[in-house]
Parts: C-alpha cells; sequence; structure tokens
C-alpha cells in the first residue's frame, strides 16, 4: 500500500510554509524544504508542489518506504526529513535489531516485515536519543520531542 500522500501530508503539517530562524541550520526554509539542503533552489519561489516532488523523489524513494510496512513507512519518510535519509535508516535498523550501515536493502526490507509488535516503540526510543545527541537539542529539542509524540499519536503507535 501506498502511504506517500498520508506521509508528507503529515509532514507538511508539522513543517512552516517559509522560515528563517537564525538558531536552525537549516537556513531560509519553506515546507521543511531548506536553503542548506538545496542551495541551487529558490526556496522563496518553492511551491507546495514543488516541495512534494521533492519529498518524493530525495526521502520516500530514497528510503525505499514503499517497500515498508505501514507504519514505519511513514515513520521512517518523517525521520528522514528531519534527520536525513541514512540517519533515519540507521535509526530504523537499529530499532530492528540489524546492522546500521544506513543502507536500505534486501535485508533491512525484509526484517522490517517481519519486525516485533514493539517495533515502533524501539523505533521512537531511538529516534529520541538521535535527537537528544543532536549539537541543537537544547534550542530544537523540545519541539522535535513535540513532532514525535504527534506523529505516535496520530498513527496510533
Amino acid at each position: 500500500m501506498n502511504n506517500f500522500n498520508l506521509a508528507v501530508s503529515m509532514t507538511l503539517r508539522r513543517e512552516g510554509i517559509l522560515c528563517d530562524d537564525p538558531k536552525d541550520t537549516g537556513g531560509l526554509t519553506k515546507y521543511g524544504i531548506s536553503q542548506t539542503a538545496y542551495p541551487n533552489l529558490d526556496i522563496c519561489s518553492l511551491t507546495q508542489d514543488d516541495a512534494i516532488a521533492i519529498y518524493k523523489r530525495d526521502y520516500w524513494d530514497k528510503t525505499k518506504c514503499e517497500q515498508l510496512p505501514y507504519p514505519l513507512d511513514v515513520l521512517t519518510f518523517d525521520a528522514s526529513v528531519n534527520h536525513g535519509p541514512k540517519p533515519a535508516v540507521q535509526i530504523l535498523q537499529r530499532a530492528l535489531g540489524i546492522i546500521d550501515d544506513g543502507i536500505i536493502g534486501p535485508k533491512t526490507i525484509e526484517a522490517a516485515r517481519k519486525a516485533p509488535d514493539n517495533v515502533c516503540t524501539l523505533y521512537f526510543i531511538h529516534r529520541m536519543y538521535a535527537y537528544s545527541q543532536a549539537k541543537t537539542y537544547t534550542t530544537h529539542g523540545k519541539g522535535w520531542r513535540n513532532r514525535l509524540l504527534a506523529i505516535c499519536k496520530e498513527l496510533n503507535v
């Protein structure tokens, strides 16, 4: 089942329209797409449809969310947007108890499909830990935590 529309709608509800927070290392950001990540993109002119296309190509497809079971697909997509694709996959792999090389291949997909019932709780714990290790945790940690809690509540995990 393709949950991209669900995942991107959840992410867009949590990402601001246009922001240039000096405490945010992403710099100028619109719909969660940052100038730092996309230096050649005119962020001010970015449309929501443009952002959705970027999310599909660079986050959903890159982390092979289509091949992951629900709700790991949505959790991995949101983590990919928030942490980056490789760290999101590493968080997933840690939750699955497999080698965390950041590469989503057949072993990761198979482990996700056979994951125990508590895998979402483990994913949540590993993601919270990743947040706590970030240099800007004192500035953004509460917002990140609230984002993750809201997503887990919305997904009922």
